[in-house]
Order: structure tokens, then C-alpha cells, then sequence
């Protein structure tokens, strides 16, 4: 049974924001489903996948000027800290923590997406899909 579903709920209507959603949820169900033997490896792919899913949004946010850009970076950067350090201690042994972290998650993520990233998408709509480019290519640059 998934953590999180992806559905309308977490939809915002911005496609790459949307697309980042629906493979942080994918990726957390298959951590959550991973036995304890694959575990470490799932989590790996959820955060690998987190680091670059907050990167395009923290780049988003820059390229627009986001005024509480400083606040939802400061989520990302707390929930990354979060994760590399339950990514260590279930390394040791302590899969109980890791299963936690993956059972505490979607509810923050929930809360996150539907007030922190709603904002952003809102806000980014306003720009149209230039902005969005002039990121990528400052972040490639």
C-alpha cells in the first residue's frame, strides 16, 4: 500500500512542477515498499531525485526573484539535512528511523506542496515559461 498517492490533491497545474511531484511520490512508495535489504538503495534514488527536484524549484524561485524564495529553500535545505542524516543512521542499522522518516513524510510534503509550492507556481505563472528557460540555461552556464 503507497505512503502517498499522487492525485488531484497534489496537482498544481504547472507541468514541471507536477512531473517533479509525481516522481517524489513514486519514489517514496517504492522506499516505503523496499524490503530492509533494499532499502538504502531506494532511499539513495529518493534523494538523488529530491536534491534535483528542489535544485529546479530553488532555481525557478531566483530566476523570478520569488520574495519568500529564502523561506521555501530554507524547507528544502532542512528536509535534504533530514533525509542524509537517516540515510546515515539506517546505514548503521537503524532502519527503524529510516521507516519513520518515509512514514512522516507525505504529510509534510502535502503541506508543502499546498501552501509553499502553490505559491510558487502561482507566481511563476505570472512569468510564463521563459523564466523557467533562463534558469536552466543559468543553471547549465
Amino acid at each position: 500500500m503507497p505512503v502517498i498517492e499522487w492525485s488531484e490533491a497534489l496537482q498544481l497545474g504547472d507541468a514541471a512542477t507536477d512531473a517533479n511531484h509525481a516522481e517524489f511520490c513514486a519514489l517514496l512508495n517504492a522506499v516505503a515498499d523496499a524490503s530492509d535489504a533494499q532499502f538504502i538503495a531506494a532511499l539513495d534514488a529518493f534523494i538523488a531525485h529530491t536534491e534535483m527536484h528542489f535544485a529546479d524549484e530553488n532555481a525557478w524561485m531566483d530566476a523570478v526573484e520569488f520574495p519568500p524564495r529564502h523561506c521555501h529553500r530554507g524547507e528544502h535545505d532542512n528536509v535534504l539535512a533530514l533525509c542524509r542524516e537517516v540515510r546515515k543512521r539506517a546505514a548503521a542499522g537503524d532502519m527503524e528511523l529510516g521507516r519513520r522518516l518515509v512514514a512522516e513524510l507525505p504529510a509534510w510534503f502535502a503541506q508543502h506542496v499546498d501552501v509553499m509550492d502553490r505559491m510558487m507556481t502561482t507566481y511563476l505563472a505570472q512569468f510564463g515559461p521563459g523564466a523557467r528557460k533562463n534558469a536552466a540555461a543559468e543553471a547549465s552556464a
